[in-house]
Order: C-alpha cells, then sequence, then structure tokens
C-alpha cells in the first residue's frame, strides 16, 4: 500500500497485543501474557466522510484511535494515514491532522485560551495572517469571543471543549478525529459544538472520525457508523441498514376511542397501557401493516404510529450478540483473552 492512496484513512487487518506480566496461584514466577486489545481491523474512509466509530467500554476504540494519530504502533496489519504510515511519520501527520480527546486538554492551563492558541499557531508553523484569518472564522464559529481572554482553568467545560477544537482546527487539517468530543458537557453546549462539526464537514469537507457514547451525537451527525466489539469490527455502514440488519423489536403506539384492557391481536399484547394509549411491542417478523388492519377492525382508533427502534436499542441488542446479517460473531479465541506466553 503506497503513500499515493487517495483514501484518508486505510486500514488492512490492524490489530494490537499487550504485554501484561503478573504472578499466578501457585506459581513463584511472574507469567507474560499478551492481551488483544484490537484484533483484524480493517476498513476505509474516504475525503469528506462522518464516520461515527462506536463499541462498549473495552472493545478496543481508543486503541485503535491511539494507532491511528500515531502513539500507538500497530502489532499486525497495515494502516496509513493521509497516505503516511502514523507511527513512523508521526511529525509529518500531526500537520495534516487533528485530534480531541474528550477527556484531556491540549491547552495551556494557566494562560488565557487566547495565548494558548497563539503557542498552537507557533508549534504548527501556522503562517500570521492565516492563523488571524482562521481564528476569526473559528471564533465566530465556535462562540469564542466572551471567553478568549480567560485563563483555561478558569472555563467550563463547553467552553474547554470549544477551545480544544479550535487549536485542533487552527492549522486547517484533512482529518479530524474526535474521542468523546461531548462527555460531561450540557445540552447547550452539545448543541453548539454538534452543529460546527456538522458545518465543518458540510462546508469545508473536512473527514471527521467520531467516537462516542452519546448516542445522539452519532444520529445527528454521522452518515456511516463502524462497530467494533471485544477488538473485533462487526459492523460497517448506515444507521437504516444497522436498524434492520439487527433483529430488533418495532413499537406500536394505538390510541384508542376509551380506556379499556390490553388490546390482542395475532398473538401480540400490548405491553403498556396509559388510559386510551396502548403500546404492543412487534417483532421484526410481524407484519405491521396486518397488525393495524386487525386493530382497526376490532375497535375505534383515534392515532396509531409504527416507532422503529431506537439506536440504543439496536446497539443493545448487537452487543447481545445479536449480529447483523454477514457479520458473524467471533470465533476462537476472543479478543482481549489473555494468551500465555511465558514464565520468568
Amino acid at each position: 500500500m503506497g503513500e499515493a492512496s487517495t483514501s484518508m484513512i486505510v486500514a488492512e487487518g490492524v490489530g494490537k497485543s499487550f504485554t501484561v506480566r503478573a504472578r499466578r496461584a501457585g506459581r513463584r514466577r511472574r507469567v507474560r501474557t499478551a492481551v488483544r486489545a484490537v484484533d483484524g481491523v480493517s476498513f476505509t474512509v474516504e475525503p469528506g466522510e462522518f464516520v461515527g466509530y462506536l463499541g462498549p467500554n473495552g472493545a478496543g476504540k481508543s486503541t485503535t484511535i491511539k494507532m491511528l494519530t500515531g502513539i500507538l504502533t500497530a502489532s499486525a496489519g497495515t494502516l496509513r494515514v493521509c497516505g503516511l504510515d502514523p507511527s513512523r511519520r508521526r511529525t509529518a501527520l500531526a500537520r495534516r491532522i487533528g485530534v480531541v480527546f474528550g477527556q484531556r486538554t491540549t491547552l495551556w492551563w494557566d494562560l488565557p485560551l487566547r495565548d494558548s492558541l497563539a503557542l498552537v499557531r507557533k508549534l504548527y508553523g501556522v503562517d500570521p495572517d492565516a492563523h488571524r484569518s482562521r481564528l476569526a472564522e473559528l471564533t465566530a464559529l465556535l462562540e469564542l469571543e466572551p471567553f478568549l481572554d480567560t485563563p483555561v482553568r478558569q472555563l467550563s467545560l463547553g467552553q474547554r471543549m470549544r477551545g480544544d477544537l479550535a487549536a485542533a482546527l487552527l492549522h486547517d487539517p484533512e482529518l479530524l478525529v474526535l474521542d468523546e468530543p461531548t462527555i460531561g458537557l450540557d445540552v447547550v453546549s452539545k448543541a453548539t459544538v454538534r452543529e460546527f462539526l456538522a458545518r465543518l464537514n458540510a462546508e469545508r469537507g473536512t473527514t471527521i472520525l467520531l467516537t462516542t457514547h452519546d448516542l445522539g451525537d452519532i444520529e445527528r451527525l454521522c452518515r456511516r457508523v463502524m462497530i467494533i466489539d471485544r477488538g473485533r469490527p462487526v459492523f460497517d455502514g448506515g444507521l437504516g441498514e444497522l436498524r434492520r440488519a439487527v433483529d430488533a423489536d418495532r413499537m406500536l403506539v394505538v390510541e384508542l376511542d376509551r380506556a379499556g384492557p390490553p388490546v390482542t391481536v395475532d398473538g401480540i399484547t400490548a405491553e403498556r397501557t396509559e388510559g386510551p394509549r396502548q403500546w404492543l411491542r412487534l417483532p421484526r417478523t410481524a407484519n405491521a401493516a396486518a397488525v393495524v388492519a386487525a386493530i382497526a377492525r376490532e375497535h375505534e382508533v383515534r392515532d396509531i404510529a409504527l416507532r422503529e427502534a431506537g439506536i440504543e436499542e439496536v446497539l443493545a441488542g448487537l452487543y447481545r450478540g445479536e449480529r447483523p446479517y454477514g457479520f458473524p460473531g467471533p470465533s476462537g479465541t476472543a479478543p482481549g483473552a489473555p494468551e500465555t506466553l511465558a514464565a520468568e
């Protein structure tokens, strides 16, 4: 795979193992074990995409991000980001990507935000005129003006996150990698960050890779979702495709003319009632049109609505082992399971 690739990210069979040393009962010497955090991850991200990278805690998301940004070196497979090997060309790569870790700041704690951003300019060697223009643009888009002269330590979490986004984008990177950028933010701050990211992707064509546990981020921002579980990829596609692939139930909400006993039709009984309103859970295999028609024949109906499973339910089903079609569950030794190497 050469550096001439036009894809923003190309990962082929990427894996990462960590060696852990510990004593075991009955043994005098410590035993070295290899723990596989990421195992056989392959994907391609094209310029201009906005991709969500999801998985439960410990799935390997952050390890993947650290390999993409050159912080960690892959144990297996090949990886290119902006046409570069991240671990070997880390400095060159840093000039072409922006990275934001939601739980860590890249800003200087005791300096005003404006001075922190000035230092970022020097680190990246951004032309002063280009810096003034870019800072003015980011200040307007991220609403930074009221606290540009406030020391970073005095900023709220939402203000600091907007400052970190500005720092990551001052050098106008091709790729923005975000790890939990809205964690802990209030509703208003989340809305500001989400709106900014959507505009950045749509108007400037910046490629964005987002890891998050906030599924609102995914539903509002991402057109494509990749899911990793126990170190292995289990899904890559759109949200609609994910909902169809996972056997998640739908909810039929029926409002009758008057309150009554739970509705039962085709073996499906309302699992919840509130006055005249009733909720019936429909398996994916149920014919919704037939169920609606049967209810309408037997009851006076004011309103009826079919609700698809929310992304939370879909992911919960996926993590429980309800694999999307074409994505088999793990076989052999599960990633994350220790493999004994040797005793010391």
